[in-house]
């Protein structure tokens, strides 16, 4: 009878616990990270991971990251935004260029010569979106906003050191105004996603590219090209893109409202601001692998880039026109821009 007794306690105690401990399943969560990214990349080890791991770290364990470099999961980088959006995944890290004019305000930060510090512009696209565009981004819950450093020109057997000498090249571009750039300039633009650069270099589909430094090795354009045009800073940059990292709305909505904090708090403004400066940071080891190869580096200068300035205000006064088309009030959208810019280098320490 004891030992009869002592099991109906025990069962009836193991009972009443079940409740609390299926509560405390419940509040843990697993997230897919989904990327484009190759899992070598500067951003993939210097970006995603460690921001994975520190919010793995603040939440105590209770959110894990099941990280997902170079769609391993499927599907092409075209597709990361809806994939987050529909909850295929429940976080990516992507170029809302990818998608053409489906984000067409925040293209803005796309235009020629706009900036020259990743952590600064990074800043003014976060600002930018919370003031004067926060649907741009309403099917998800956005979690960072950045750009990359100074964008580079790179060629496999042809130096680019003004605008004459990019006539006739074809030259791969990221976004769509960075496209039109190129068309301006008089270089034909082709489109595709970066995974693609190796082979469309490769086989001479294109005769270079157009990226940041720090991206460089891990396409393997170091390899594959012979010279690269970068501009001086003093002049600014050629170009830079955008990149969201988002998470599935209703997978955010969802979580403890601890849990919520901890992303809230590795979310917004600083976040933007740190990732732009550190894909920019590795901008220096990136270019040290062309150097060390021997390729020739060419740096554009302050005044020879004017001639660069000038012929790309047909990209600035397209796009204006375009958000005029779109019923937005596309000077006023730039001159936003441009003064969060300022307003952010400004404060910004170098």
């Amino acid at each position: 009878m004891i030992h009869r007794r002592t099991l109906l306690k025990t069962g009836a105690a193991a009972a009443l616990g079940a409740p609390a401990l299926s509560s405390l399943a419940q509040q843990a969560v697993t997230l897919k990270f989904h990327t484009f990214m190759s899992p070598t990349s500067n951003v993939w080890l210097a970006m995603h991971k460690p921001w994975m791991e520190k919010v793995e770290k603040e939440s105590g364990g209770r959110i894990k990251f099941e990280g997902y470099p170079a769609m391993q999961l499927g599907g092409t980088p075209v597709q990361l935004y809806d994939q987050v959006k529909d909850g295929v995944v429940d976080v990516v890290w992507t170029l809302p260029g990818n998608t053409a004019g489906r984000f067409p305000r925040i293209e803005v930060f796309e235009l020629p010569f706009m900036m020259s510090n990743a952590e600064a512009t990074s800043k003014a696209y976060w600002e930018y979106v919370q003031t004067v565009a926060p649907d741009e981004f309403k099917d998800t819950q956005v979690l960072a906003l950045q750009v990359h450093g100074p964008g580079v020109i790179h060629t496999v057997d042809k130096p680019v050191k003004s605008i004459a000498d990019m006539r006739g090249l074809k030259l791969r571009a990221p976004t769509r105004q960075v496209t039109k750039l190129m068309g301006v300039l008089g270089a034909t633009p082709v489109g595709m996603p970066l995974p693609q650069i190796p082979d469309a270099l490769s086989k001479g589909t294109i005769n270079g590219c157009v990226i940041p430094w720090e991206v460089v090795p891990s396409v393997k354009v170091n390899e594959l090209t012979k010279f690269h045009a970068e501009f001086d800073p003093a002049g600014g940059s050629l170009y830079t893109t955008t990149f969201v990292m988002a998470m599935n709305k209703a997978k955010y909505n969802s979580l403890a409202p601890e849990l919520k904090k901890v992303i809230d708090n590795n979310s917004g403004m600083a976040t933007s601001a740190w990732l732009g400066k550190v894909q920019q940071g590795n901008d220096v080891p990136g270019r040290k692998t062309a150097s060390d190869r021997g390729n020739i580096i060419y740096t554009v200068s302050a005044a020879e880039a004017q001639d660069f300035r000038r012929k790309s205000r047909t990209v600035e006064v397209e796009w204006v026109e375009d958000m005029n088309k779109k019923g937005f009030d596309g000077k006023k959208l730039l001159d936003t821009a441009r003064g969060l810019i300022e307003k952010h280098t400004k404060t910004t320490k170098v």
